[in-house]
C-alpha cells in the first residue's frame, strides 16, 4: 500500500523532469472546462468542449476566470501553456497533485498551489484536493482535481454582481477563491472539534476500549495531514502581504493580509488538535493502566486474605494421630473443633477487611 502523502511521488518515479504526463488513476474521467467573463455590467458564463473556445473573451470582458476540473487530459494543459507561455516545470506541479502549497511570481504571471479541503457528510471523512491558479493582469485560470468545490458562494456573486466582486480585477478574484478555501479549513475543523469533543468525554465518562485508541491515532493523523497541507500557506501569505506584485494591486494585498490572519488562526487550532490529542493518548494510557492497577489491587487483597487461611488450615491438614505425639491437638477430637476452625478462620478474615477498609486500601 502506498501512503497518500507520497503516492503521486512514488507514482512520477523514473519520468524526466518537466513530463507534461497524467499522474491520475483515473485516466477516463472527462476533463470539464467552464469560463464565466465578466465586467462591471457584464457577465457570461460557458461550458465548453474545446479550450479553445474559453480563450476568446467577449467584448466587455474585464476579468476571465477558466475553471478546469479534473486533471485527465494533458492535451488541454499542453494547449494552455503554449497560449500563454507557462513553462512545462509549472504544467508538472498542476498534473502532479501532490506539490507543497506555493506562490511563485514570474513574469507573465503568477503560479499558486493550495489545499482545497472539504467534508464530506455522507461518507463522514475529510477530501482534500489541490488547486492551482495561474493569474494574469485580467485572467484567472484554476485547476482542480475533480468537480465540486468551495466556489459557488462567490460564483453566485459574480452572476448576480452582490459585492465589490463585478468592479474588481483577477486579483481581487484570486483573493476570493484564497479566501473561500481558507473558510473552508473552519468548518472542517469545527467537525474534527466535534470529534475530538467526543472522544474526550468518552475517556472521561466511559472506560475506553480499542475503538476510542484507533479514533485517537485516525485523528492524530488527519491533523498530521492538515498541518502539513496548511501550514506552508501561512509562510507564503506571509511573504506576499508584505511584498510587492505586479499582478496584485495594493489594495487587494490588505485582503491578503486578513486571509493571513485566517490561515494563522487555522494552524493554531490545528496545533492545538494535536496537543489535545496527545494529552488523550496519554489519558486513555492511563485509564488503561489505572483499571490494570484496580484489578491488580482486587487480587492482592483476596491473596492476601487467604494467606492466614492457608495457614490455619495447613496445620490442621497435617497428618499426625494425636495419641503418638507428644503435644495433643484436643481440637481434632473435639466434636465442635471443625465448625470452631471455620469460625477462626471467618474472624481473621473479616478483621482483615475491617483493616483493609480503615486503611482505605479497598
Amino acid at each position: 500500500m502506498i501512503s497518500r502523502y507520497l503516492e503521486n511521488a512514488a507514482r512520477r518515479k523514473g519520468l524526466p523532469p518537466g513530463s507534461v504526463t497524467l499522474i491520475s488513476d483515473d485516466r477516463y474521467r472527462k476533463t470539464v472546462i467552464k469560463s464565466m467573463h465578466y465586467g462591471e455590467g457584464f457577465c457570461e458564463e460557458k461550458v465548453h468542449e474545446d479550450i479553445e473556445d474559453a480563450f476568446r473573451r467577449p467584448d466587455g470582458t474585464s476579468v476571465s476566470w477558466i475553471n478546469i476540473d479534473g486533471l485527465h487530459d494533458s492535451s488541454v494543459m499542453t494547449r494552455i501553456g503554449e497560449k500563454y507561455g507557462i513553462h512545462p516545470l509549472i504544467l508538472e506541479d498542476i498534473l502532479s497533485i501532490d506539490p507543497r502549497p506555493k506562490i511563485e511570481e514570474y513574469d507573465k504571471f503568477m503560479f499558486i498551489v493550495l489545499r482545497m479541503i472539504r467534508f464530506d457528510e455522507n461518507e463522514y471523512i475529510i477530501n482534500a484536493e489541490q488547486v492551482s491558479m495561474i493569474l494574469m493582469k485580467d485572467i484567472l485560470i484554476t485547476f482542480q482535481e475533480v468537480e465540486g468545490d468551495v466556489f459557488d458562494l462567490i460564483r453566485d456573486r459574480i452572476r448576480n454582481s452582490k459585492g465589490r466582486i463585478r468592479k474588481m480585477g483577477a486579483d481581487y478574484l484570486a483573493y476570493s477563491l484564497v479566501d473561500a478555501i481558507v473558510d473552508g479549513y473552519f468548518v472542517v475543523l469545527d467537525k474534527i472539534g466535534e470529534e475530538v469533543e467526543g472522544i474526550e468525554d468518552s475517556l472521561v465518562e466511559n472506560s475506553p476500549g480499542k475503538e476510542a485508541l484507533m479514533d485517537i491515532h485516525e485523528l492524530k493523523r488527519e491533523m498530521i495531514f492538515l498541518r502539513r497541507s496548511v501550514g506552508p500557506l501561512r509562510e507564503i501569505l506571509s511573504g506576499l502581504h508584505r511584498s510587492h506584485s505586479e499582478f496584485i494591486g495594493d489594495e487587494i494585498m490588505m485582503y491578503f493580509k486578513d486571509s493571513y490572519d485566517h490561515t494563522v488562526q487555522v494552524v493554531e487550532t490545528i496545533d492545538s488538535f494535536r496537543e489535545m490529542l496527545s494529552s488523550m493518548h496519554d489519558v486513555y494510557l492511563s485509564s488503561i493502566s489505572n483499571r490494570m492497577n484496580q484489578i491488580m489491587k482486587v487480587l492482592t487483597i483476596i491473596s492476601t486474605i487467604f494467606i492466614p487461611l492457608t495457614f490455619i488450615s495447613g496445620i490442621y491438614g497435617m497428618n499426625f494421630h494425636t495419641d503418638a505425639s507428644p503435644f495433643n491437638m484436643p481440637e481434632l477430637n473435639w466434636r465442635y473443633g471443625y465448625f470452631a476452625v471455620l469460625g477462626v478462620m471467618m474472624a481473621v478474615a473479616l478483621c482483615m477487611l475491617a483493616f483493609f477498609r480503615k486503611n482505605r486500601w479497598i
